[in-house]
This record gives structure tokens, C-alpha cells and sequence, in this order.
């Protein structure tokens, strides 16, 4: 979501993407059930922002006629001019999360989608978001971690959308795909290469110990890839679940914490997201004080919505085995050029983690 901004422009028809036209955007509106018999008879551009891989538009909007409910801000999200093409899957699949997983889901837990395209001849994309900008806000500004109560609110949350598709009977049948057998022996075939040139470029920065635990890992992966085939008590995973894609309620507003960006989503085992979030993300301090209170309350609100025959036991087990395979995710970050400030920080944060969680004994 974009932050603040003051009115960078009035754009004329011939400046607008067509998405932001006032005749596709009154279309748009129509369609989602938020605009009767009014009509968007202007646009104004509030503010606009690049992220890594996508371009992000505030959009006001003026209407005539009734429109009384419908929204009076947007956010136009549509692919980095950089990236359209090499990063398009992407698009492609958030996408379909904002267009075909979304409206299945209880309300409030991610922005409400209005339009959501994906030409897959020019890999085109766009979505119109709600605009929380003014009720909203992200907890702090990276690499701060959220405070005590803003983490619960996070992890219930994250709890509530797992709830939301825990075992459910569409999961690889219209909702997601699997991963055979086969496709996981590949993924790490190809993690193998990327890791052999990690360990060469790092030389005596990485210790021979940890060099054991990676060889360790990939010998037992499909041993340790069983419990995600087995395809039970698993759900909808984010994918990139750090607490800053998490928008929590600004002071005095009375609403819920929502998720964003979802070009990462898939069918996981759900303790992927808390350790990314928690044993990835935060140095020991913070993790040994909060891991075990937001595990408990995580595994509470599951109950709470609906998960049975899922231990806090096993939470645990699962939490141990996601946070041992999240010492691949350094090397995977590294071999797309994400720069060493963001890659060398995850791989000490994770390895620590590993060590305190005992996570070693996983490898039998």
C-alpha cells in the first residue's frame, strides 16, 4: 500500500493507463458492487511509488450522480516497467489470489480487490486495491521489529488466513498446485548449484560446520519433503510473511490487520510464514522472548477457527523442520542478486535460530 502523499498530478484521459480511466474505473466499480448509479468522473493521481517489482498508484477519485459508499481513493498496483516480462509470474499470480482466492476468504483479512487483470500475451497486469492509506499503517520501518501487542495482532491474523484454508478440499484442484515428488527433487537439484557457488564465493565466511548442515540438509530433503506431501494440515501460505506486508489499524481506528502482496502464495506447510517471519527476520533477543507466546497464540486462534486433530505438539515439530529449511533461503536470495545487507543478515539470523532450536537433530 502506498503511504502518505500529496496530489503529484490531475492526469488528462491521454496520461491515464487505461485501467485508471474514469469510464473503466466506473466499469470496475459497477462490477464489484460498490457503485450504483454514479459515475467516476475524475481521476487524480495522490501519489505514486515503486517497489522492487511493481509499480504503486494512489488514485483519487471525483464522481457524479449517486455514489454514496463507493470508494473515494485507490491503489493501482501494475508490473515495474523492469521487470514487466522477466518477473511476470508474479502478477500472474497475485493476480489470481486477489481475483479467485480472495472473495472465498473471510472478510478483512487482505485488501478488498475491486479489478484484477492479467494479459498473458503483453503479461500486462493490474489490481485495484482498497486504499487503507488513512486508517493503516505498516508497524515500522524496516529492519525495526513490531512491538509485543502489534506482533499478536500480526500473527492472529496470519493464524485466521491459514484457518481460512487449512486442508481444504480445493487445495490443488482449483486453488494452487502440488509439488510432485519429482518437482521436489528438481527444486533441489537446482538449489544444490546455486549453493556449491554460495559456499565458493564465501570461502572461510562460511564455516565448515554450517558447509555440514547444508550437505546434511540436502541429502535428508526428501526424507524431510514428506511431511509437506503428505498433504495434511497444510493451507494457504503467503510466502514472504515478514511483518512488513502486514498493515495494522492506526490509532483510534476500530479494524482488523491486513495482509498484502501475494505474488509468493502457494500450498506450504503454514509454519513456513512463522518461521520466516520470526526465526528469519529477528536476531536471538527478540526471538526467544516472543517465539513461544505468538506460537501459543497462533495455535490458539486455529482452534478457534475451526482446525482440529492439530497438536501444539506438532505446531512445534513443524515450526522446528520450517525453520531448518529456511537456512536455504540466503542461498535462493542470493542467487537472484538480492544484495548481501538483505541475504547475509537472514543467513546469520536463521543459523542462530537453528542452533537454539536444536533444529540439527531433525537431520537424524
Amino acid at each position: 500500500m502506498a503511504p502518505h502523499g500529496g496530489i503529484v498530478a490531475f492526469m488528462t484521459d491521454s496520461q491515464l493507463p487505461a485501467v485508471a480511466e474514469p469510464a473503466y474505473l466506473t466499469a470496475a466499480l459497477r462490477k464489484a458492487g460498490v457503485l450504483d448509479a454514479g459515475a467516476v468522473r475524475e481521476v487524480k493521481v495522490l501519489h505514486e511509488r515503486d517497489t522492487v517489482v511493481s509499480h504503486i498508484v494512489r488514485l483519487g477519485l471525483r464522481y457524479v450522480g449517486e455514489s454514496a459508499g463507493a470508494p473515494q481513493s485507490l491503489i493501482l498496483k501494475t508490473a515495474h516497467a523492469d521487470f514487466a516480462k522477466t518477473l511476470a509470474n508474479g502478477g500472474r499470480h497475485e493476480v489470481a489470489f486477489y481475483t479467485q482466492l480472495a472473495p472465498k476468504m473471510p472478510r478483512g483479512l487482505v485488501p478488498s480487490c475491486f479489478d484484477g487483470h492479467f494479459d498473458e500475451e503483453s503479461h500486462a497486469w493490474h489490481l485495484l486495491l482498497e486504499d487503507l492509506t488513512d486508517s493503516h499503517e505498516i508497524a515500522s520501518q524496516w529492519p525495526l521489529p513490531p512491538s509485543r501487542e502489534q506482533m499478536m495482532a500480526i500473527v492472529t491474523t496470519l493464524a485466521r488466513l491459514h484457518a481460512a484454508w487449512w486442508d481444504h478440499a480445493s487445495l490443488g484442484e482449483t486453488v494452487g498446485t502440488w509439488a510432485s515428488t519429482e518437482d521436489s527433487a528438481t527444486h533441489m537439484e537446482t538449489f544444490a548449484g546455486h549453493y556449491d557457488r554460495f559456499a565458493d564465493l564465501l570461502g572461510d565466511r562460511l564455516s565448515e560446520e554450517r558447509r555440514l548442515l547444508y550437505r546434511r540438509l540436502v541429502e535428508q530433503s526428501a526424507r524431510l519433503s514428506q511431511r509437506y506431501h503428505s498433504r495434511r494440515h497444510v493451507s494457504i501460505t503467503h510466502g514472504d510473511a515478514h511483518t512488513w506486508n502486514f498493515l495494522l489499524p492506526r490509532a483510534g481506528v476500530a479494524d482488523t490487520v491486513r495482509i498484502f502482496d501475494f505474488d509468493l502464495w502457494g500450498i506450504n506447510v503454514p509454519t513456513s510464514d512463522l518461521a520466516y517471519m520470526m526465526a528469519m527476520q529477528w536476531y536471538p533477543e527478540r526471538r526467544q522472548a516472543l517465539e513461544r507466546p505468538l506460537l501459543n497464540l497462533y495455535h490458539e486462534t486455529l482452534i478457534a477457527h475451526g482446525v482440529t486433530g492439530y497438536t501444539r505438539g506438532a505446531l512445534d515439530q513443524d515450526y522446528r523442520s520450517s525453520v531448518l529449511w529456511h537456512i536455504t533461503k540466503p542461498v535462493w536470495q542470493w542467487s537472484i542478486n538480492i544484495p548481501p545487507l538483505i541475504w547475509w543478515n537472514n543467513l546469520e539470523r536463521v543459523m542462530m535460530a537453528v542452533e537454539d532450536l536444536g533444529c540439527e537433530e531433525i537431520l537424524g
